[in-house]
């Protein structure tokens, strides 16, 4: 990615830049004001760090049997652990532009940031045809699903969105107004601060696949509640066995607490590698793009968090290889 593009991608993050630490410090930026909010999390995003009441349980019938740091097991072979040590990362500054540059570059020789995707699994890569036959019977049941009352005040069901042989799964919370409306998750302001910190990162969103916990949209973008999501998490499920990605990225205290089984805050649940489900899938934690509008000064912490997770993503690819 050239400088004048990463640099974009940053701003629309709130991060004029960051600073590498044998660099001289330079003049400092211009801060990104505040905006209003207009994504689906509005009220609930506001504070990540308040416990939630409505952690679904894992449940045998629709979840299968859980793993230590996983909600439900998922089908497939199962893969090595990832290590929980989440490591040193460069803390970002509003410097100047020629900081960001560096950014893109690694500790060792300045030679530019390792691929975040694998050339097997690239957006061009055909699905095969007997999982694209479950892939679609799958959509088919979400969206004509009426397992919880949602479905009778839903426009529509929310299945995901991306490349389905995506290693990246970004997991939010449920549908807001505008993606009930479209039917695709994350689209609108939030949507367009999420497409930039993955491209900040070296990942388009084309790349990745976006899904919910929830497949329908609350009533007034309220907090869901336990039995809507004891419905829709099998459905989650099965997609994450269809999948299989290589690491997951829960964006919210909602996402990252139903995920995770915990009531543990959003805080406590930042820079560490988790494992979910039989797979060991690695899972990494960070703020949902609502929360981030609202709160500006955040996202450099959502900055150290994607850092970490394509950290994660290079270390476990080379592992792999």
């Amino acid at each position: 990615m050239d400088r004048a593009r990463r640099l974009e991608y940053l701003r629309a993050m709130g991060v004029e830049a960051w600073e590498r630490r044998d660099l001289p410090p330079l003049a400092p930026a211009i801060e990104v004001a505040p905006q209003a909010d207009d994504a689906p999390s509005a009220r609930r995003a506001a504070s990540p760090e308040a416990p939630a009441s409505t952690t679904a349980q894992p449940s045998p019938a629709s979840a299968g049997a859980t793993s230590s740091g996983g909600m439900a097991s998922v089908a497939g072979q199962r893969r090595p652990p990832a290590s929980p040590s989440a490591g040193a990362t460069e803390v970002p500054s509003p410097i100047a532009a020629r900081a960001a540059d560096a950014s893109a570059r690694t500790a060792t020789g300045g030679a530019p940031a390792t691929a975040v995707i694998s050339p097997g699994r690239a957006a061009g890569t055909p699905v095969p045809a007997e999982t694209e036959v479950h892939w679609d019977a799958l959509q088919a049941e979400v969206l004509s699903c009426t397992k919880c009352t949602l479905h009778s005040t839903r426009t529509q069901g929310v299945f995901g969105v991306g490349n389905r042989r995506a290693e990246w799964l970004v997991i939010g919370e449920a549908p807001g107004a505008e993606e009930d409306r479209r039917g695709e998750p994350f689209v609108g302001r939030a949507g367009q601060l999420l497409n930039a910190m993955l491209a900040a990162i070296g990942l388009p969103r084309e790349q990745v696949f976006i899904a919910n916990v929830l497949k329908s949209r609350p009533p007034n973008n309220r907090d869901p509640k336990p039995d809507e999501v004891a419905a829709c998490l099998p459905y989650l499920m099965r997609q994450i066995a269809l999948l299989q990605p290589r690491l997951m990225l829960a964006v919210g205290r909602i996402a990252a607490q139903n995920l995770l089984a915990t009531d543990m805050p959003l805080g406590r649940l930042r820079g560490q590698v988790h494992s979910f489900g039989e797979l060991n899938t690695p899972l990494i934690v960070t703020y949902h793009p609502a929360y981030l509008l609202r709160t500006p000064a955040d996202k450099r912490k959502a900055w150290e968090d994607l850092k970490f997770a394509r950290s994660t993503f290079q270390r476990l690819a080379s592992q792999e290889e």
